[in-house]
């Protein structure tokens, strides 16, 4: 029963409480005792509506007259009325008020217990009544608003509770039952039943200190102790709002338990509601013969009743009298009777067993659980619960969807702070984009998502029950779907867990909801687990499953285990090592804690820590098996090898040489970043020398695998730095990192990496002297011949040497002595037998016999050796194998292992984890060479073709349904269709072409259909056709269609173009016709046109793409010369042509016409006027009048294209040293056309000169220069790298001084400045070059005159070479130097910006020691000072600049670090010159710092190397 409460706002002074709340069950006494509260209304009137019998239910239907008629006057009348409505209003009002609306049912909190987590959800009702006592066991309830108490004083407040408790308590003492008072739970008819409102609290123990002075005061002096007992402390359980936020109110509740041994047969009156300290206060002032009350409480249904109440009858008295006689001896038994029976229930429970089964799939151990992923759905949190779940840390959960608005706060997510998660939206998985992609964003797989899935504080607002289905149900359902894709998460093995740490009650509970997604998109509960705190949140989480769903989720449910046994139960299915503390080295031998949360922050990285492998583990035998049988290499193997009673790991020839040698070697360099090679041919064992390298140093450096290739190289490289800085100071510098890479197949990505990792040490470690990080670069080989070793590389072979073959023998006979199938280890065995042909080719043939195609495994097989062989060892994931044999997958560990559906074929396979966009377990061919092998097997004994297994994999959907690494598998077969080498086509196009001619057009088809959105695919079926098929008009329709697929793609560009001009060249050496038709000539000129635009296109977008990718500052990638040299070839293609026409081809004359025509100096007009012919060969002048335009500009447009190429070859070269085999092609192409062109239009030699003495001299030096590329700045560098080039130089400075006595430009007086400096360099003692002074005069003059716009880049950049102040040059022309360097990199920037992405600009010149010309060194020079097979290493990582002859070459410059560049000093002190570091790492000091350095001079200006 509820406790009066006055309403004050309405003007009634009346307890309501004491009134019916029904006004219609109004008595006439309660219509009175109403109307005596109203103000302004006397006596009078509620007397006589008393005597006219006026109840409630006549009350509502009087109006003004009917009061008028008994004698009421007017005023109070309309009083009457007036207030009469309000208080029916306000009925109204507070039965329609939110706060009395149900918001579902829920549980109380457990009796006796004072740390559950559990809270109580606003507007939520409790599903017990207000009740007697029934087994004495099960508590009676009473539920009290307690919400009016703001206008009431403190004491007040805590009277009324404290009141209300112990009457309450002494009617369960008395009764024996147990039961339980709760504060802040209303009741009818304000409020729902059990309604939960809450109450304020301010002061947690002032209620638990009133409690025990009440009791003391209440109860008669020998009870005090045992009302203490039976009386528990005040309980204040909180309150959430219905979107489970804090509503800051609690329920205070009372439990009562009148023990047997504590009650025994003992009753309970109290006295009056007095604290004993009043009492006795008041018994000192009060008359002797005052009586003092006392009250005898018992519960009477609902209510507490008083036996001692005054009634004239007196049968309460008789009642009490029978009560204390009887009943209170009868309660004692039945009470202890209770208790004896309620002790004897024991739950004998198998649940801990049963919780060890269902999270691990039945494997019984989560080192190597059925499940490779787990999903964890919680509900809010209580601070009591969290320090039990230790265990869900360790789980290396992929996501959390918390339910929880406040976790971030106070909940489960702040107990994961030191764990790394990434917080999502439900919104971020929406899928937008493909799936992968979506997954590698949101780096599901490697680091916890961690979605907050209804709301979170202070950002997102959370919904009640009612409204988050409908608010947040549909994202939520995205975040589910997206999770249960079988290309994200694997079929049947992953396990979603619901934890609920509150109950779930309501039908609409989120909880609910979100179990029912799951339900739907797993089709069933086998992969779910039910995680509830006790039997009473199970049992309401099972009914309404069962009542919604029809669902029995009984049997996946965990209840009678705490929170505590849990965390102990899972835990426990760690391995020691898997729970052991981690551990990386420091300087000194030091270690530091190597903490879960950074670990998981570096998810790009496997790191290897001092004690890897401590605590061991219980699977030596599998692990050693799978690695002999061509398995990768794991740490363990190496561990295992260092047990006692083991035979140590095998240690390569190479081993010692990297440990001993390279490794040292690095180490004494300057850089932050330095590399080295291990190139080894497939299945060599490559790989595994790496990773014993790495386990060997673990002590010494901080060594780590980069899990992900494809990972973006800036996050690879901030978590490389923060490796090598985690937890060191100052005063202790960091250990080296020890970087393992595997498998980059493009080495220009290593050194990008390489960069990207230098450029963050920079950040964010400021002078360091010695290498931060090494990069092991372990990647496979382009040939098979065995090399040397170098100073940065070694080579792994096929080849084992002697001493290797002895350690592999007696291994072997190790292995033999161990495990009794040790002829199946093949991968060790191929090694052993130093990959014998007939070794593997006998294995091949014996696995293979019976091979039958049309069985499902046959096919899969087939495709592995495939992929294996042409897709660089490319792997298929497990559950798209299990889809392909149709295995009936299951959700624990008795399912069928896919290694089964292979049957004898799994003997050559191997399993293992690809870290691609999701990382998944797949399986693989153990070695290449195997696949090789067994491909050759089915096409001699089994005649099974290339392209029928290629045209299976294309063609068979099932490969490609939505699972786990389709993605992948789409990429490699790509790259096996379009991925080439130095041919037109991929090697297993060009092998299908050898094998079975014309089926690759089949496979093509194929492929377009399969990659239909793919352009390169298109543009691989458009080379196919002008190539092999010469079917033109096809091969047009697919580069249009790979055009439209990406337009803005020069490479996609240009196979537009290279389709025209294969056409053109098809045409004429195709025709047959002697002399070309005139028609003929008009069509091939037509077709010669249109390739020309089509390649003109081409360069506009590579420019455009680059300019792209400088501004992005993530792709290096160079520029696309293919449109340069496409106009340059058509070019050449229409000289030819034009010189089978009769017009042209009659005699030398005629030739050197057309020479003139070409070159724009002779119009096709003035020839046909001056054509004795002209009559017989007017067709043909029409046709030519038609292409004017073309044709005059022929030799400009090649000569402009030849010009820039040689200006970005020569003057741009590679980040690092290392040859570009596009760009060696496209040289040596472009050396064919310049050949032909030369020949064409410079028919002049060195000899004519002599011998043809009609030639003018100006003309016949001006055709020797062009013929050797002399006549620009950028061709007479080039020679500065030629061989033997010192005569030919002479040759050009005397044909520049030959020119400069007749007519001589700006340009001519540039050249000759170039000319006579590379000169001085190729051939030092020749007497023909300029002398030195009048060389800076001559510059001087050219400095001084209006340099044309195409000559700024050349003049300045010689201007800043040979004006560099030496003391012999001070305040001669030096003077402007900084102005000169200025409009150079001006320049520079203006004329490269859109081709010099990716490329670095090459140091023509150093300066040297020495004066005059003898100052100037170039590389030809440095490389003298060094052994030539070690020039590349050495120029890679710096190490040249510390030969001592480099360092007695070349001058040693100091100057002040500025921002990013370094002002050097000068021998005139007025001239300061900024000199940009080589790169920027270079930097080593902070601003102000004095620095020492090398200068060498590119076209971008001068740069510093070898900065001290």
């Amino acid at each position: 029963m509820d406790e009066p409460r006055t309403t004050e706002d309405d003007g009634q002074n009346v307890p309501a409480g004491q009134l019916p709340a029904e006004i219609k069950s109004w008595t006439a006494g309660d219509v009175r005792q109403w109307i005596l509260g109203l103000s302004s209304v006397d006596s009078e009137c509620a007397d006589a509506l008393y005597n006219q019998k006026i109840t409630g239910e006549s009350l509502l239907l009087l109006d003004k007259s009917d009061l008028k008629d008994v004698g009421i006057e007017l005023g109070p009348s309309k009083i009457i009325i007036h207030k009469r409505d309000e208080l029916i209003k306000l009925k109204e009002e507070q039965l329609n008020a939110p706060g009395t609306q149900s918001g579902g049912k829920c549980k109380p909190y457990p009796f006796i217990r004072f740390h559950e987590a559990y809270r109580y959800r606003e507007n939520s009702s409790l599903d017990v009544p207000e009740s007697g006592p029934s087994n004495l066991i099960e508590p009676c309830h009473e539920f009290k608003a307690y919400i009016n108490t703001e206008n009431a004083t403190k004491d007040g407040k805590m009277k009324k509770f404290t009141d209300e408790v112990i009457r309450f308590g002494a009617a369960c003492m008395n009764c024996r039952s147990n039961g339980t008072i709760h504060f802040g739970v209303g009741d009818k008819p304000d409020y729902t039943h059990g309604q939960i409102l809450g109450t304020s609290v301010d002061d947690t123990e002032a209620f638990g200190n009133a409690l025990i002075d009440a009791i003391e005061g209440h109860f008669e002096h020998k009870h005090v102790e045992a009302a203490k007992r039976c009386i528990k402390p005040p309980r204040f359980v909180e309150v959430l709002r219905p979107d489970m936020t804090s509503a800051e109110k609690y329920v205070i509740e009372v439990d009562i338990e009148p023990a047997s041994t504590v009650c025994e047969e003992s009753f309970y009156s109290i006295n009056n509601m007095d604290t004993r300290k009043s009492r006795k206060k008041k018994q000192r002032e009060a008359n002797d013969n005052a009586k003092e009350c006392k009250f005898f409480y018992i519960r009477d249904g609902s209510s507490s009743v008083d036996l001692f109440a005054q009634d004239t009858s007196n049968r309460r008295m008789e009642k009490y009298n029978k009560y204390v006689a009887e009943d209170i001896p009868k309660n004692s038994t039945m009470r202890k009777e209770a208790e004896e029976k309620h002790l004897t229930v024991v739950k004998n429970s198998v649940q801990g067993s049963k919780l060890c089964e269902m999270i691990t799939g039945a494997s019984h151990s989560l080192d190597k659980s059925h499940f490779e992923r787990y999903v964890l759905v919680a509900n809010k949190s209580h601070p009591v619960q969290l320090e039990s779940l230790a265990f869900l840390r360790e789980m290396d959960l992929t996501a959390v969807l918390d339910f929880d608005p406040e976790s971030e706060e106070k909940g489960l997510k702040q107990f994961f702070e030191d764990r790394n998660t990434n917080v999502h939206t439900p919104a971020e998985y929406k899928i937008t984009e493909a799936v992968e992609d979506l997954a590698r964003k949101l780096k599901l797989t490697r680091i916890t998502s961690w979605v907050f899935c209804n709301g979170v504080t202070n950002r997102e607002d959370p919904s009640d029950i009612d409204s988050w289905l409908t608010m947040k149900g549909s994202s939520i359902r995205d975040v589910i779907s997206f999770l249960c894709r079988g290309e994200v998460l694997p079929p049947k093995k992953f396990l979603v867990i619901f934890l609920l740490l509150s109950d779930v009650c309501g039908n609409k509970d989120p909880m609910l909801e979100a179990f029912n997604m799951f339900l739907q998109e797993l089709r069933g509960t086998g992969q779910v687990l039910c995680i509830c705190e006790n039997e009473r949140s199970f049992l309401c989480w099972r009914d309404l499953i069962e009542t919604r769903y029809g669902v029995n989720i009984s049997e996946r449910c965990i209840y009678k285990l705490s929170f505590a046994e849990i965390n102990g139960t899972v835990l426990s299915l760690w391995s020691n090592n898997r729970r052991s503390i981690r551990f990386l080295p420091c300087g000194g031998g030091s270690k530091v804690i190597f903490t879960k949360k950074v670990e998981g922050s570096l998810d790009t990285l496997s790191v290897l820590c001092v004690n890897q492998c401590d605590g061991g583990s219980d699977d030596k035998a599998l692990i050693e098996e799978r690695f002999y049988k061509g398995g990768k290499v794991s740490w363990w193997n190496f561990y295992f090898s260092e047990q006692p009673g083991s035979m140590p790991f095998i240690k390569r020839d190479k081993f010692a040489y990297i440990l001993e040698t390279i490794i040292p070697d690095l180490c004494s360099l300057r850089k932050a970043c330095v590399l080295f090679n291990v190139q080894h041919l497939p299945g060599c064992g490559g790989s595994t020398l790496a990773m014993h390298v790495l386990w060997e140093l673990k002590d010494k450096f901080r060594c780590a695998v980069l899990k992900d290739k494809t990972a973006d190289k800036t996050e690879i490289a901030r978590q490389v730095v923060q490796l090598l800085t985690y937890e060191t100071t100052k005063q202790s510098p960091p250990l080296p990192v020890l970087l393992m890479i595997d498998d980059f197949e493009d080495k220009n990505t290593v050194c990008d990496l390489q960069q990207t990792i230098e450029e963050e040490c920079l950040k964010k470690i400021l002078g360091f002297k010695s290498p931060q990080v090494i990069i092991l670069n372990c990647m496979r080989a382009e040939v098979w011949e065995q090399t040397e070793a170098t100073a940065n590389t070694v080579f792994i072979g096929n080849k084992l040497s002697e001493q290797e073959q002895r350690l592999f023998q007696t291994k072997l006979e190790e292995i033999e002595k161990i495990y009794k199938n040790a002829e199946t280890f093949y991968g060790f065995m191929i090694l052993k037998k130093n990959f014998s042909p007939d070794y593997i080719r006998g294995v091949a043939k014996n696995t293979l016999k019976n091979f039958n195609l049309h069985h499902k495994q046959a096919q899969l097989i087939a495709v592995m050796f495939l992929l294996d062989f042409y897709g660089n060892s490319a792997k298929l994931s497990v559950p798209l194998c299990e889809t392909f044999l149709g295995l009936q997958t299951q959700s624990n560990s008795t399912s069928c292992k896919v290694e089964d559906g292979f049957g004898k074929f799994a003997t050559i396979l191997t399993r293992c984890v690809v870290q691609a966009k999701v990382v998944f377990e797949a399986v693989r061919v153990f070695h290449p060479s195997m696949a090789e092998h067994c491909l050759d097997e089915l096409t001699h004994t089994y005649s099974v073709s290339k392209a029928e297994i290629i045209n299976l994999l294309l063609t068979e959907d099932k490969f490609y349904e939505c699972i786990q690494g389709k993605e992948k598998l789409m990429q490699d077969v790509h790259n096996m269709l379009v991925r080439r080498c130095l041919s037109w086509f991929s090697p297993l196009i060009e092998a299908i072409s050898n094998e079975t001619p014309g089926s690759e057009e089949t496979v093509l088809f194929n492929a377009a259909k399969r990659f239909e959105k793919h352009a390169v695919i298109a543009q691989l079926l458009s080379r196919y056709h002008y190539i092999k098929k010469k079917n033109f008009t096809e091969a047009k329709e697919w580069a249009k269609q790979a055009r439209e697929l990406e337009k803005d793609n020069s490479y996609i560009c240009d196979t537009s173009a290279q389709v025209l001009k294969h056409e053109l060249r098809h045409a004429i050496t195709n025709d047959k016709d002697d002399p070309i038709k005139p028609h003929s000539l008009g069509r091939y000129l037509k077709m010669a046109e249109s390739a020309t635009d089509a390649f003109r296109q081409t360069q506009a977008i590579a420019k455009k793409e680059n300019a792209q990718r400088l501004q992005s500052k993530g792709d290096y990638s160079p520029y696309n010369t293919a449109g340069c040299l496409g106009e340059v070839q058509v070019g050449v293609i229409v000289i030819e042509l034009l010189e089978k026409i009769p017009v042209f081809s009659l005699d030398q004359i005629r030739q050197n016409i057309l020479s003139r025509v070409l070159s724009g100096s002779l119009k096709i007009q003035n020839v046909c006027a001056n054509d004795t012919l002209k009559h017989k060969h007017v067709n043909y002048y029409h046709v030519l009048q038609e292409f004017t335009e073309f044709l005059s500009n022929l030799k400009v447009n090649i000569r402009k294209q030849f010009d820039f190429l040689d200006c970005f070859f020569v003057n741009l070269g590679q980040f690092f040293d290392q040859k570009d085999i596009r760009e060696a092609r496209t040289q040596q192409e472009l050396f064919s056309c310049f050949k032909r062109y030369v020949d064409f239009f410079c028919k002049t030699d060195a000899s004519d000169l002599i011998r043809n003495k009609n030639l003018h001299d100006m003309l016949k030096a001006r055709t020797f220069l062009e013929k050797n590329k002399a006549d620009t700045y950028s061709g007479l560098l080039q020679y500065l790298s030629k061989t033997n080039s010192g005569p030919i130089m002479e040759n050009i400075v005397c044909q520049y001084y030959r020119i400069r006595k007749i007519c001589c430009s700006l340009r001519d007086d540039v050249n000759l400045i170039y000319a006579c400096v590379v000169l001085s360099v190729v051939k030092p003692e020749s007497q023909h070059k300029m002398p030195y002074n009048e060389l800076i005069r001559v510059l001087g003059s050219v400095l001084g005159r209006p340099i044309p716009q195409s000559e700024n880049l050349a003049v300045h950049f010689i201007a800043v070479v040979l004006l560099w102040p030496d003391r012999h040059s001070v305040g001669i022309t030096t003077g402007k130097l900084r102005s000169y360097l200025s409009q150079l990199k001006s320049t520079f920037t203006n004329e490269m910006k859109s081709v010099y992405n990716g490329k670095r600009p090459v140091a023509h010149f150093y300066l040297g020691k020495k004066q005059g010309y003898d100052r100037l060194i170039c590389r030809k020079d440095i490389e003298k000072c060094v052994e030539p097979d070690q020039n590349t290493f050495q120029w890679e990582n710096g190490k040249i600049w510390k030969h001592g002859g480099v360092r007695q070459l070349l001058y040693r410059v100091e100057g002040e670090v500025k921002d990013n560049y370094i002002l050097a000093d000068t021998a005139d002190p007025e001239v300061k010159v900024e000199v940009s570091p080589l790169f920027k790492k270079l930097l080593t000091g902070r601003g102000g710092h004095r620095v020492s350095f090398f200068v060498g001079f590119t076209i971008k200006g001068p740069v510093a190397i070898d900065i001290e």
